[in-house]
């Protein structure tokens, strides 16, 4: 998902607009509470907190009102809104009301997008990670779409009810089973995993029950643990990799000294004994007062050990390193590089692994001929010298040399859409409003 393209202040705000609107309309005049002059002079008082100023009633218009229906009643609103005069006007006996009906018209993006990507080199394939529709694609990895046709066919499909992928944002592939490991992030607390060869609508071989609001996923297969990142709680969780049903983490990274804010991707170099984390900057503090800040987006780095509140060794943070909405991350050891998916940024950045500060990257993927768009995730695939980025918001994988730097164009595409299709970018949404003036509808996500 992208899950970090949600709104949830416009579902209130509409719902007091809502409110206030019904308010006026029933009552023609509302009648606000006297108060005495101290108490008026004490609401005048900057809190830094949204305050209600001034109030002026709209004019009664004659016929308008907000109709309420008690719960008791026998005929549901919008029924009552069928009965000859109105409802609550006239005796006649509700008309016949047909609710199961079809849409005019749906807003819905039909193609896959793609959050994360990872590469099974033992079976030379390609795993896509697919957040909109919900499921994963396979594909060889050598496949390419040819610049007319409009799109490839994946070799496999897992997705579907029984499959429990769901807002699925992060994969990891077993590098010598082929396991496939899927992380949710929204609806569904819950990593499954699959054997290689599974297809179509199939249960997990394996679940576990995570906290709400993972994301990232990265694997010490020399240790067998398995590290999430949790954007809820601010922190990271970390299990044994064959964890299951309600197994507990064995170490927890989280509190206001660890400089977590808003984790998402996450990546450990096990040559240097180091933990990294992309930070989107939203910030929850945990004790009191509990007020939320924003702060720059950022990289922070841990030993790969670190539990509890521990604070970062090192962090990558300002305006020179171009970071914005950081997402997964891919560690190199073998040339000490690491490499940033930049959602908002349409780029990939490459950092050294000994960064710190406000660095600028050492390599920066962007432009018309790169071709990303929103990309959420990378592998870094050093057997064959070739990094693969999954661009989210143009329904893509594209692949790069290993060392690619600038506007360069991908050396392969795979493309789930027509070419320039841009992703619609819905992501559970939770209200909508229409802009009349603008002749808009607005989703916030």
């Amino acid at each position: 998902m992208n899950p970090a393209r949600r709104q949830p202040g416009w579902a209130a705000s509409l719902a007091l607009v809502a409110l206030l609107a019904c308010g006026v309309l029933i009552a023609g005049k509302p009648r606000l509470p006297e108060w005495g002059s101290a108490s008026r002079a004490a609401l005048r008082q900057r809190t830094g907190q949204p305050q209600l100023v001034r109030s002026e009633p709209f004019p009664a218009v004659e016929g308008m009102e907000c109709l309420w229906m008690p719960a008791h009643a026998p005929s549901s609103l919008a029924g009552s809104f069928q009965q000859p005069g109105g409802a609550g006007r006239g005796s006649g006996a509700p008309a016949s009301v047909e609710i199961d009906r079809a849409p005019i018209r749906a807003i819905r993006d039909t193609y896959p997008t793609y959050s994360a990507v990872a590469v099974d080199l033992n079976s030379n394939e390609v795993y896509l990670q697919d957040e909109n529709l919900f499921g994963y694609k396979v594909f060889d990895r050598l496949a390419n779409t040819p610049p007319g046709a409009e799109f490839s066919e994946p070799k496999r499909i897992v997705g579907g009810i029984n499959t429990k992928l769901e807002f699925n944002c992060a994969l990891y592939v077993d590098p010598a089973s082929g396991d496939v490991y899927s992380v949710a992030n929204d609806t569904m607390d819950t990593l499954v995993v699959f054997p290689r060869e599974a297809q179509g609508n199939v249960a997990p071989m394996r679940e576990l029950h995570t906290p709400h609001g993972t994301y990232g996923i990265a694997v010490d297969e020399a240790a067998q643990e398995m590290f999430l990142t949790v954007q809820h709680i601010n922190g990271v969780v970390v299990y044994p990799k064959t964890a299951a049903g309600e197994d507990e983490p064995i170490r927890r990274l989280a509190g206001d000294r660890t400089a977590l804010e808003d984790p998402h991707g996450i990546a450990v170099d096990t040559k240097n004994g180091w933990m990294f984390v992309s930070n989107h900057g939203s910030v929850k503090n945990t004790r009191p007062p509990r007020v939320g800040r924003f702060e720059p987006p950022s990289i922070t780095v841990y030993p790969l050990r670190a539990s509890g509140d521990t604070p970062p060794i090192r962090i990558i943070e300002g305006p020179r390193t171009q970071l914005n909405w950081p997402a997964h991350l891919f560690v190199d050891p073998e040339h000490g590089e690491l490499y940033v998916a930049n959602d908002v940024g349409d780029s990939v950045l490459v950092f050294r692994t000994t960064d710190s500060g406000d660095v600028a990257p050492s390599r920066v993927i962007r432009g018309p001929k790169a071709g990303l768009k929103n990309p959420t995730g990378l592998f870094v695939d050093l057997a064959n010298d070739e990094l693969w980025i999954s661009s989210m918001g143009n329904h893509s994988a594209r692949v790069f040399p290993r060392t690619a730097n600038g506007d360069v164009a991908p050396l392969r595409i795979i493309r789930s859409a027509p070419a320039g299709k841009i992703a619609l970018a819905i992501g559970n949404p939770g209200a909508t409003a229409y802009d009349s003036l603008r002749d808009e509808i607005l989703v916030p996500n």
